[in-house]
């Protein structure tokens, strides 16, 4: 079930594509004997519901949607196998900081007052959290932003996890896996993205990086969605986020019964749009895109720098 779950970042609402007779049977295979329907019980305990499918998106599956499902499965039990790194990352919603109201709510004996309006010229700025869980430890990582979501701010956060946990919990690995939405900061298209994890990760620290991206509109399969980021949520729900150092102390206390750990950082540095790289740059970069659909896997390997 860990990796056949889906989420939402916010509410918390669960689902899987198994049935529960194919549930059952594979619990069978491993030696225990259950029913389907006491799977169904066990699945509604752990906050599972049976829904329908609502008509409402209007933008076609892409043709190649499980073909990249498979191709994720196969290549993170790979790293998993060989006690490699695993980081699922995105962008969290952005939030208004100051005294405005947020959804949800918290144990109080009065109700608190927030502002009647969320205007942007009332906040003292805007939090936008970069979040990284790492799907091996059951850890999280999320670097604070108060400039903007750029694919040179999401670079800076991967790397800012690499130097302040990855490095030190994986000693010996040489290679990392980043499961990445299609869109966002992270983009599979962004050119920058990809230079920056060159230059300020693979070549660096050494690392060779291998970056699948889940297709469009299936980024609630993204574990970060609903791993970490819905726990985030439901910590500071009816809580408003009055100030930097409030947020970062919600999100450094969410924990779960799994064992959940967060930790987060503040980065106040500022993030220019329209950044260009030149196609001389993207030549010079050590990419090898994968044989199966390249547009949403590829390898990024350390270069050998002259001296």
């Amino acid at each position: 079930m860990k990796y056949e779950t889906a989420g939402e970042p916010i509410g918390g609402l669960k689902w899987t594509r198994k049935t529960t007779k194919r549930i059952a049977v594979a619990l069978v295979k491993r030696g225990i004997e259950v029913s389907r329907n006491t799977v169904g019980r066990l699945l509604k305990q752990m906050d599972f519901r049976l829904r329908v499918n609502h008509k409402k998106r209007s933008t076609a599956t892409p043709r190649d949607r499980d073909k990249q499902f498979r191709l994720i499965h196969r290549r993170r039990n790979e790293f998993i196998r060989q006690g490699d790194p695993i980081v699922s990352v995105d962008t969290k919603k952005r939030e208004l900081v100051g005294n405005f109201r947020n959804p949800g709510m918290a144990w109080k004996q009065e109700a608190m007052h927030t502002l009647a309006t969320d205007f942007r010229s009332d906040a003292e700025g805007v939090a936008i959290p970069y979040g990284l869980y790492d799907l091996v430890a059951n850890r999280g990582f999320v670097v604070v932003g108060t400039s903007r979501e750029t694919p040179a701010f999401a670079v800076d956060g991967v790397v800012t996890w690499w130097q302040n946990e990855g490095q030190k919990r994986y000693q010996q690995s040489e290679r990392l896996l980043i499961l990445a939405d299609g869109g966002g900061g992270n983009r599979a298209s962004s050119r920058v993205w990809r230079a920056h994890l060159q230059e300020k990760l693979s070549d660096r620290y050494g690392l060779t990086v291998t970056v699948c991206h889940y297709p469009p509109g299936a980024s609630k399969w993204n574990p970060v969605e609903h791993s970490l980021f819905n726990h985030i949520s439901r910590n500071w729900e009816g809580e408003p986020l009055e100030s930097f150092e409030k947020i970062l102390k919600f999100i450094r206390t969410t924990t779960t019964n799994m064992g959940l750990k967060v930790r987060a950082v503040l980065n106040t540095k500022t993030y220019p749009t329209g950044t260009k790289i030149s196609d001389e740059t993207m030549k010079s970069l050590s990419i090898r895109k994968g044989r199966a659909l390249p547009q949403w896997n590829y390898t990024i390997r350390p270069r050998k720098m002259s001296i």
